[in-house]
């Protein structure tokens, strides 16, 4: 009973307005900017910097990657100087010996603004193919979720499954390994793509697409990839909230 003159009494002191406030103080995260670099063999600049955008001054998550030469390996740094630490493990691409790998980066309570970029030092090779996409999370605060596998050659590649306790920016990102130049990629399961690198240069690259989902509701998900030419894969799936 006091329990509900309390919640009676903190109804009759504060309007419908007061409510929607309260509610609207605290947004669901969203996909804020992003940006795909790709460097072709040979032609490629060290350090590897990504064309410029427009980030929130604070309260985001940035997640960037580093695909390419193994012997390239050093983590983002970016204009803003925030703190980027490794987002799972190394993989390395199949039927290249260790010669090339993916990593995946992530900044925690990113700082940002007018004109951000992210950059890559290339020791091991400063020409080398090297391709770096980099992706805004707004009104977020943690990767609450990941899962990362490498699929076999197949005409439909399928993700591991994540699972998340409320509204989320799912983040998918799929690195194929076929000595190919030109490609289709498209994902299903509700998944958007926003950024491509799936025609390269003539002296090679690096392919990979980034797609996006966002859910309200808890749940389990995962994201299937159907690529023509048929290849194998690394492949990412995050939540951030």
């Amino acid at each position: 009973m006091r329990f509900r003159a309390c919640v009676a009494a903190l109804a009759a002191v504060m309007s419908p307005g007061a409510l929607f406030a309260m509610d609207a103080a605290t947004p669901p995260p969203a996909l804020g900017a992003h940006v795909f670099l790709g460097q072709g063999e040979g032609i490629g600049a060290d350090p590897a910097v990504t064309p410029p955008m427009d980030t929130q001054p604070s309260g985001s998550v940035f997640v960037a990657f580093n695909a390419g030469y193994a012997s390239n390996d050093d983590a983002p740094i970016d204009s803003y100087r925030n703190t980027w630490r490794p987002l799972g493990r190394s993989m390395t691409y199949a039927n290249y010996g260790d010669r090339f790998a993916v990593r995946a980066y992530v900044a925690l309570g990113g700082k940002g603004g007018p004109g951000h970029t992210v950059s890559i030092r290339k020791r091991g090779e400063p020409t080398g193919e090297l391709s770096l996409p980099f992706v805004e999370v707004r009104h977020a605060t943690r990767v609450q979720a990941m899962a990362q596998s490498y699929a076999h050659p197949a005409p439909v590649v399928v993700s591991d499954t994540i699972h998340v306790d409320g509204p989320a920016t799912l983040l998918a990102f799929w690195w194929g390994d076929g000595g190919v130049k030109r490609m289709t990629v498209t994902p299903s399961d509700g998944f958007q793509v926003i950024d491509t690198f799936t025609t390269l240069p003539d002296e090679s690259g690096v392919q990979g697409v980034v797609a996006w989902r966002e859910v309200k509701e808890p749940g389990t998900y995962r994201v299937h990839w159907t690529a023509e030419p048929v290849q194998g894969a690394a492949l990412w799936l995050m939540a951030i909230r």
